[in-house]
């Protein structure tokens, strides 16, 4: 195990976000503006708390949104400087909770705190273990040629090059056509 489960989770959480945005997603649509696949979204990645379903909260999601996917390609002093940021604009303050089946973990703002404020603190708090882990190489871009994803690489031996299945499947095709012709 690199990282702690709710460390995983926030992380898992970025990529899936930056992963909605048209480049990267599968419909070639921006996903969170489907209220269906936004909601299960936050469902699947385990957020309680407050969730408005409303257009200011969709905005500042997609703000959030942006924000992670550039810390994503920040060197180490960027991604401090980010992270450091973030955690003191919402004035965080890290508590252990356990909640909703998960054993204790951390969380660093109220459940009643905005969506996007809560997701850009969890994912900073993600990125704390990333940087005390020295372990910034495992946040990725998928490697095929027409994606945009991005991924966490949990696999043990840091070996994963796509962001889906999807992707690794299509470039795997792909190369069996260029070697077949």
């Amino acid at each position: 195990m690199l990282f702690t489960p709710d460390t995983e989770l926030s992380l898992g959480l970025v990529a899936a976000l930056a992963d909605t945005v048209p480049a990267a997603s599968a419909s070639g649509t921006d996903e969170l503006d489907d209220p269906a696949i936004y909601a299960q979204l936050f469902k699947n990645w385990r957020y309680s708390g407050r969730l408005d379903h409303d257009a200011a909260e969709l905005a500042a999601v997609k703000d959030a949104r942006t924000r992670l996917e550039a810390i994503w390609h920040l060197d180490k002093a960027g991604v401090v400087d980010a992270v450091n940021r973030i955690l003191a604009d919402a004035e965080a303050v890290p508590r252990l909770v356990k909640h909703d089946g998960m054993d204790w973990h951390i969380h660093a703002t109220s459940p009643e705190a905005p969506l996007a404020e809560r997701v850009l603190v969890e994912a900073a708090m993600a990125l704390v273990d990333v940087v005390r882990a020295d372990a910034l190489d495992r946040l990725r871009d998928c490697e095929a040629e027409d994606c945009e994803g991005i991924f966490v690489d949990l696999s043990k031996n840091g070996s994963k090059r796509y962001c889906s299945a999807r992707c690794g499947n299509r470039m795997n095709v792909r190369a069996y056509r260029e070697r077949q012709a």
